[in-house]
This record gives C-alpha cells, sequence and structure tokens, in this order.
C-alpha cells in the first residue's frame, strides 16, 4: 500500500505515489485539514454530510507549487489535492516516460493519473469532486470529465487551452502537415516555449514566485511533432461538444498579450493563450458554462499581481459557492 510521506513544500503537505501502468508514476499532493490514513477505513470528515475535494491539474510546462491555492479553498472548508502527472515536476525521471519530460502522443493516457487520484481521495471519505484545471489541464480535465459521468460535480477552469493561439495557417494547414508528420516521426522537435513569460514570474528574474527550474524552466522542453498533434485532436474534439452536464467556470485575463517579445504586460496580461479563444469555444464544454474575465490578469491566473490574484480567487470561490453552497456548509446536499 503507498503511503504518504512529507512533499518538497513542506509546512504540512504530503505526498503520495500513484502507479500507472507501464511503470509510470504520478505524485499526488494534499495538504490536509485532516490528517489522512493509510488505513483500509475511509477518512471521515467531522460533519456526517459528503464534503467537496478540489483536484488541482497543472498546465504545460508547470508543477504544482501554489500553496496560497490551496490555503484560499481551505479558508472555505473545501480539502485540497493536487496532481503533478507523469513526466512534469515531482513525477520527472520516475518511471518510464518514453520521449522525455511531458512527452505523450494521446492525451487520455493523463486519464489513468486522474481515475487513480479520485479512488484515493474516494476512499479518504471525499463524494463531492470539483476539478481546478489550469492551460493544457483545462483542455485534459473536460475530456476526462465527458468520459467519465458523474465523478465530477463542477469544474473550475484557469486559462484552459481550448485552441491554438496562432492565425488561420497555424491552425489549418500547418496543423494538418504535423498532423502527417506526427504519425511518421512523432519525437520530431516542431516548436519551443520563449522565455519571457517564466521570466517575468520567476523570483530570480524579477518575477513574484519561487519554483524549481528545473521542473518549469523559462524555455519549457521540447514541444514534439506526436505531443502537438494529441492537442490538436483534443481541440477539435472539444470543438465538436462535449455537453457537460454539471456547473462550469470558464476563468480568463481579460485581455490578450503579445507572446514574442518581452513588454510591461507579460503578467497583466495573457501572453500564452489568446482569452478569445476561450470565450468562443466555452459555449462547447456544456449549457452550465460561465464566464469571468479578470482584469490584469495573467496566464496563471493564480500567479498574476495583486489585485488581479485576489479577484480569481475570490470570483472563483464565491461562484462555487453560490452553485453548490452546501459544499462548504455542512448542511448536506
Amino acid at each position: 500500500m503507498e503511503t504518504w510521506r512529507e512533499d518538497v513544500l513542506g509546512d504540512g503537505w504530503l505526498q503520495r505515489d500513484l502507479e500507472l501502468d507501464g511503470g509510470a508514476l504520478a505524485t499526488l499532493v494534499h495538504h490536509p485539514t485532516h490528517h489522512p490514513s493509510d488505513d483500509a477505513v475511509p477518512h471521515q470528515a467531522p460533519d456526517p454530510h459528503p464534503r467537496t475535494a478540489i483536484v488541482y491539474r497543472h498546465g504545460c510546462v508547470v508543477n504544482f507549487f501554489h500553496a496560497h491555492v490551496a490555503e484560499a479553498f481551505e479558508s472555505r472548508g473545501y480539502e485540497f489535492f493536487a496532481l503533478d502527472l507523469r513526466g512534469y515536476g515531482r513525477s520527472i525521471g520516475r518511471g518510464t516516460q518514453e520521449g522525455g519530460p511531458n512527452y505523450v502522443t494521446d492525451l487520455s493516457v493523463y486519464h489513468e493519473e486522474l481515475d487513480a487520484a479520485v479512488q484515493v481521495i474516494r476512499q479518504l471519505g471525499y463524494q463531492r469532486i470539483v476539478l481546478n484545471a489550469h492551460s493544457t489541464g483545462g483542455l485534459i480535465g473536460p475530456l476526462w470529465a465527458a468520459a467519465h459521468p458523474g465523478v465530477v460535480d463542477a469544474m473550475v477552469l484557469n486559462s484552459p487551452w481550448l485552441d491554438l493561439n496562432e492565425n488561420w495557417f497555424f491552425k489549418g494547414p500547418a496543423t494538418a502537415a504535423i498532423d502527417g508528420i506526427g504519425r511518421i516521426w512523432p519525437t520530431l522537435r516542431v516548436s519551443g516555449l520563449r522565455p519571457y513569460y517564466g521570466e517575468a514570474l520567476h523570483r530570480d528574474t524579477g518575477g513574484e514566485w519561487d519554483y524549481s527550474l528545473a521542473w518549469k524552466p523559462h524555455l519549457g522542453f521540447p514541444v514534439a511533432a506526436g505531443w502537438f498533434r494529441s492537442v490538436r485532436r483534443a481541440h477539435r474534439q472539444i470543438a465538436r461538444g462535449l455537453d457537460l452536464d454539471f456547473p462550469i467556470l470558464v476563468a480568463t485575463s481579460n485581455e490578450r498579450g503579445d507572446p514574442r517579445h518581452a513588454h510591461a504586460a507579460v503578467v497583466t496580461s495573457d501572453c500564452v493563450l489568446n482569452p478569445a479563444d476561450m470565450w468562443a469555444r466555452a459555449k462547447c464544454l456544456g449549457s452550465k458554462t460561465e464566464l469571468i474575465r479578470i482584469p490584469g490578469g495573467a496566464h496563471d491566473l493564480a500567479l498574476s499581481p495583486e489585485p488581479a490574484r485576489s479577484i480569481y480567487l475570490e470570483g472563483i470561490l464565491t461562484w462555487l459557492e453560490l452553485r453548490n453552497p452546501t459544499t462548504t456548509t455542512g448542511q448536506g446536499d
């Protein structure tokens, strides 16, 4: 049986391995308000009513280090869990990972660790699941929920990657070309990240946040043709419509920023994706989808400078309470 152990974040944070098919490993991170048990008996919350667990799913070339997000949810009575998927963050170099960090040729492989995380959370006594997913996580999360009806009770998407942030040529002819290349040579590098957003975030280069540059390097990891092909297939699946039947909040910056150059608005606009793409594709997720636009928000809204960060966190927490007030009051379902 896997056991909880101290996490790199310290201060009461715990982690445990999630063993996956083929020898791969993912990492579940938890900041318990009640210490998790490794006994066979599920953990029980103090009140007799089902409580809600937040499951945080990171984006591309990033891992979970957002302790302040967990604190915000905990302050409203939620229990917080986060995943570092295979090939990301705490899970890099642990178990098999063909093609290097972050490389897969089918995004649906990540359903396995989401399934495993939910199984652990259910064993701890949490019956309601809210998925909080960022960027690429916001692409994978809805597709996982669509493939597992009845598992997710609500979803908060933080700048989800629902379409390619490029012009018609890259969305059409270039995508078709890379699709063909990806079938033959899936590990061929076709792109990469620019350093400006990461540099603007990290404390060592003038930003506000301290995190592992080995796990989240400014230039990211190589974008392989097979991986890009899988992302574009997922985009097309979203565009066809998912018809998810639970409340969904899509949160974005209110402004698109220039991703190709360093400038003063790198962390006060979305300089990775185009919010307009998210606004257009949000309606494809389901009829209960709503939008919130954060003035001065960064691509990762939780890492925005104040006051945008607090506006985002308060906005999503208020939305959750209004859509499902019983999850934090202990008054039952």
